[in-house]
């Protein structure tokens, strides 16, 4: 189901609202155990994809469908908000969320790559012929 950017944006900044503050409840719960504070990483990079999904859908709307997203400064506010929301559980999760989160980004520019980018034509080579 294809939505709107503006839904788009409402949806995601919803979603990483509601994991920041699941993360801030069950912060002694994600923080007792090794697995889980490998699991409060991976929700933090959840965190990091909903923030930039958000972000991107932001500047759709304000700047047109042709803005595209950089490095700095969409990506890197999205990563430095998702390591801080993760570091606020605990700073294993914080290393895992980074880890997670570059992950998630190369899978998140390999999609686009393929979905946007476009081919240039290839313009056919004359060739003189010697007799």
């Amino acid at each position: 189901m294809v939505v709107t950017s503006r839904v788009s944006f409402a949806l995601s900044g919803i979603i990483t609202v509601l994991l920041f503050s699941g993360m801030q409840m069950y912060k002694s719960w994600l923080a007792s155990t090794q697995l889980h504070t490998i699991f409060g990483g991976y929700i933090g990079s959840l965190v990091f994809i909903f923030s930039l999904t958000a972000l991107g859908n932001l500047e759709t709307i304000m700047f047109g469908q042709s803005f595209q997203m950089k490095l700095f400064p969409e990506v890197f506010i999205s990563l430095i908000t998702s390591l801080i929301a993760s570091g606020l559980v605990h700073r294993v999760s914080t290393t895992t969320c980074f880890l997670f989160s570059m992950v998630a980004l190369y899978y998140l520019n390999r999609i686009s790559q393929e979905t946007y980018s476009t081919s240039a034509p290839v313009a056919p080579v004359h060739t003189k012929k010697r007799k």
